[in-house]
């Protein structure tokens, strides 16, 4: 067993499902807390007012000192394993290369691609694994990763057996994403529509078969997948039981938001660019809004429009976006600060969006996301004393202290 004791705050959000509206901002806040965690790593009882629950007296006790307490950190939205760097193509962007421009003259994601194709397994697992060390010192304790340097059957089956490996080794919860449909390769190229065949004939059915992903997503997009490309892999990918994620609306207001909606994606992500019908569709379906500030900044690009999907009724999660092209980031706590600052959320929504919210976007509400008795003891105590410090400091690794099932990593 582990005892926290002497938690000056304990804030969090409550329940299993995604908060949207005024309840995304109401967060549970428990002074002078204690929290109890079983040798299973399940939270059994919280405690307030100075008081410790009982049957603690042979637990490992954590005394926080007074600090605040929140969950665990979900970065529902990375590409966490491949190959190479993209550091080159800094100087295109600041020469005035757009995305689009890069990917295609054959460089972004196909450029990664080549990496990707060239390492063994072994290599980019061992390299994923330093990246999810580095997360967990920022107090990331569940991540989503997503395939998608492939583009053939070989490497986007590499990828997510690497994906697989990190969820057996690492100290992290790690959900996989099979993002086959992440841009077309040369080999299809000019030939969309054969690329989504060849992934729904002999690439879904392999990773169904081996349990491979969590969740198919696709990048619906100028130069990539339109709509109906879009809708064609994901309803191939729900009849083998994978449920939808989409890339919407980054650059181009194409209708992927709208889709998320028709369909009932768990997650809509990026939407920079979406527009009023994309935002009713997802408030309709409760779809979770998962957003990127970091690769608005990377890029210079707009920031998604979180205050009006809020408002409208959109559940918003806020992850990193790491990757090797548009976010090289893996701190979270940068896109925090950038949901404060640029998204005009407040400290509460914000904490949500990190927490409970982006575990029900990686389909793991019921497990992650809240400090509640049954649910897993994944819990940050910071170098602050409230979640205002949380969206309001820059620059600094605020964590203290990460617990991961009962666990100090």
């Amino acid at each position: 067993m582990l005892l926290i004791k002497n938690i000056g705050t304990l804030a969090t959000p409550q329940g299993n499902t995604a908060r949207c509206g005024a309840e995304q901002g109401r967060i549970k806040e428990y002074k002078n807390a204690a929290v109890l965690i079983s040798g299973s790593g399940v939270i059994t009882a919280i405690t307030e007012n100075g008081k410790l629950p009982e049957n603690a007296e042979n637990a490992e006790i954590i005394d926080a000192c007074g600090a605040l307490a929140t969950p665990g950190l979900v970065d529902a939205h990375t590409h966490l394993v491949f190959g190479g760097w993209r550091a080159h193509e800094v100087p295109l962007k600041i020469s005035g290369a757009s995305y689009l421009d890069i990917l295609n003259a054959g460089g972004g994601i196909l450029n990664t691609l080549v990496n990707t194709r060239k390492a063994s397994e072994d290599e980019l697992f061992e390299r994923a694994l330093l990246f999810l060390d580095e997360q967990a010192a920022l107090g990331i304790t569940s991540v989503e990763i997503k395939s998608g340097y492939g583009l053939d059957k070989e490497t986007e089956l590499k990828q997510l057996r690497v994906i697989r490996r990190l969820n057996e080794a690492a100290a992290q919860d790690v959900v996989s994403t099979f993002l086959g449909a992440h841009a077309i390769p040369d080999e299809f190229k000019g030939n969309a529509d054969g690329y989504i065949d060849y992934l729904i004939a002999e690439v879904l059915p392999e990773v169904a078969k081996e349990k491979l992903a969590d969740f198919c997503d696709v990048f619906t997009e100028s130069s990539v997948f339109n709509v109906e490309q879009s809708r064609r892999i994901l309803l191939a990918a729900q009849k083998l039981g994978l449920p939808s994620k989409i890339h919407a609306d980054e650059i181009d207001p194409l209708g992927g938001s709208e889709l998320a909606g028709e369909i009932g994606a768990v997650s809509a992500e990026h939407l920079i660019a979406t527009r009023d019908s994309g935002i009713a569709a997802m408030a309709a379906s409760k779809t979770v809004a998962c957003l990127l500030p970091q690769t608005s900044l990377y890029l210079g690009k707009p920031f998604a429009r979180a205050r009006d999907m809020i408002s409208a009724g959109v559940p918003v999660a806020i992850a990193t976006d790491f990757n090797p092209g548009s976010c090289p980031s893996l701190n979270i706590q940068l896109s925090m600060n950038l949901g404060y600052l640029k998204y005009r959320m407040y400290p509460g929504e914000i904490l949500t969006a990190v927490t409970l919210n982006a575990a029900c976007a990686i389909g793991m509400g019921e497990v992650i996301g809240s400090v509640e008795p049954g649910k897993q003891g994944d819990l940050v105590i910071w170098q602050a004393d409230d979640i205002a410090m949380l969206a309001y400091r820059m620059g600094s690794n605020q964590v203290k202290t990460v617990i991961k099932k009962g666990k100090i990593l």
